[in-house]
């Protein structure tokens, strides 16, 4: 089926019920499926046809979920990037994805005109707010095409219907095809395994970009006709957020850890009913087990992990609600991310390609029905990623015999000390565990003696204040010493990607540019 026909089918069941609310207005069902029909109309008339690719650069809104539909309809490919993205950036995806339309919000003048100078392609410019010249007005365009269906475009199982370009931790971002077929079998993965009986009844709150996973959250909220809640765009808010959770019921939410961990700061948990959630669904990254234990105990098991990567569409794993507790003996596996996705199958490889067994470490790597298409025009990206049919992760961790994985770490994030592996992330659960720290990201730096050592930043809790040389007393009695990092440095906060993550080469790169790592190391 082609995937914009969930929205339609979910408005010709559900007309009146209540499908969007952004910024106190809210569109029913049926008024929804009007708009997104009538932007499909107006891209048609525009000379967009099936496989164009339209790259939409817009902050989280009703029209950023307009586009989606709009675009799946007609058969065109959403690229949508994340609007927190330098100019630059976007010009490369753009030029990369070949795009045929740009739709921005009007903020992003800049970003549109890097777009438009670096791709030949660019034939279309749709503004939302007001438009430069010769541009087209969004809600004009669609005003001017109202109240005549659109019928979906006949698709097979692999036409491409999104670019999700990665987040781009090493070189250029590549663009993973994600197509129909793929995303029809993730849609109903999804309601089977990570929002199982959800309905029209609920409500769930958008507190990421659509562009990212909050947008493959919103396509099963969509199959069930549920309601979708957005913040106001005006930045995270811990209020806003709870004060829309109360007021609308919202059962469930996508966020990434930092997002969750958020949630805790202050006391809005406490002053705002909560009651209503069900779901709290977090991947991204791992969230450390100190940080899960204060979700736990604030907001109740709510809490379901799932792992993947654009690629795959987060569909690898997941670690549902009824197997995270409060209490390490009733949660049993801890650090695990849960077992595999339903239709999909996990195992792990050495770097020769040899499988390997229970407790082994290696290459997580998958396959099944949710792997993406292959990266748009790369070839040589492609070669790498697959091996025999699996796709490669790059995510290092070993599996236990009932089928549970453990993340160590990414390929890249691992450093060797003198002849030993390191894993970053099993340090990282350690000094989480001392009192005073928030935050924590390790990294490996050359040294001359040792090939590599850690360097590691801590932020502290509000209020608190970390002795560098007492931490190191601290973690040396709880984890062998070749494992404890060289260079400790105390920051107020993380550099953060514009998805919410940690990437470990910002944090190098700053730790170099502040001195905390001297450039040329020395024994």
């Amino acid at each position: 089926m082609n995937l914009g026909d969930l929205l339609t089918q979910s408005a010709r069941r559900l007309p009146g019920r209540d499908a969007l609310v952004w910024n106190e207005q809210i569109w029913s069902y049926g008024e929804l499926l009007a708009r997104v029909d009538a932007l499909a109309h107006a891209l048609d008339a525009n000379g967009i046809s099936k496989g164009d690719r339209v790259l939409v650069q817009a902050r989280n809104s009703n029209q950023m979920f307009e586009t989606q539909y709009a675009c799946f309809k007609s058969g065109a490919v959403w690229v949508p990037v994340n609007f927190r993205l330098a100019p630059e950036e976007v010009a490369y995806i753009a030029s990369a994805s070949g795009a045929k339309v740009l739709i921005y919000d009007d903020v992003f003048a800049d970003h549109r005109d890097a777009a438009f100078a670096a791709t030949a392609t660019l034939e279309t410019i749709i503004c939302i707010g007001t438009p430069g010249e010769g541009e087209h007005q969004f809600d004009e365009l669609i005003d001017a095409h109202l109240g005549a269906p659109f019928q979906g475009a006949p698709v097979v199982h692999d036409d491409a219907c999104w670019f999700f370009f990665t987040s781009g931790t090493t070189g250029h971002p590549k663009g993973a095809i994600l197509t129909h077929g793929q995303l029809t079998f993730i849609t109903n993965n999804y309601l089977a395994d990570l929002l199982p009986g959800v309905t029209e009844d609920e409500a769930s709150l958008v507190v990421a970009p659509m562009s990212h996973a909050a947008g493959i959250h919103q396509l099963a909220v969509v199959a069930r006709g549920g309601l979708t809640v957005m913040l106001s765009g005006s930045g995270f808010h811990v209020e806003e957020v709870y004060g829309l959770i109360e007021t609308y019921n919202v059962t469930n939410l996508f966020a990434v850890p930092t997002i969750v961990t958020l949630m805790m700061e202050g006391d809005a948990a406490e002053r705002f009913d909560h009651s209503s959630l069900k779901h709290i669904l977090y991947a991204g990254a791992p969230m450390y087990r100190a940080d899960q234990k204060q979700a736990l105990g604030r907001l109740g098991k709510c809490l379901t992990q799932f792992y993947g990567l654009g690629e795959v569409t987060c569909n690898i794993a997941f670690h549902p609600a009824c197997e995270h507790d409060v209490d390490d003996e009733v949660q049993g596996r801890i650090g695990t991310c849960g077992y595999a996705r339903t239709g999909m199958e996990m195992a792990i490889f050495d770097a020769v390609g040899k499988r390997l067994g229970p407790g082994e470490t290696g290459e997580i790597c998958v396959i099944g029905p949710a792997v993406f298409a292959g990266y748009y025009q790369n070839e040589e990206a492609n070669a790498k990623a697959f091996r025999d049919g699996w796709f490669r992760t790059g995510d290092l961790g070993h599996m236990d015999e009932a089928g549970y994985v453990y993340i160590t770490g990414r390929a890249s994030d691992m450093f060797i000390s003198g002849g030993s592996n390191i894993y970053p992330r099993e340090i990282e659960e350690k000094i989480l565990e001392h009192p005073g720290v928030a935050e924590t990201a390790l990294v490996g730096v050359p040294d001359a003696k040792w090939g590599e050592v850690g360097a590691v930043v801590l932020v502290p809790h509000a209020g608190s204040t970390i002795d560098i040389a007492e931490f190191k007393s601290w973690l040396g009695e709880r984890v062998a010493r070749y494992k404890v990092p060289k260079f400790v440095a105390v920051w107020p906060e993380l550099p953060k990607s514009g998805y919410g993550k940690v990437p470990k080469r910002l944090v190098r790169d700053e730790m170099f540019a502040k001195g905390v790592v001297p450039l040329e190391v020395k024994e």
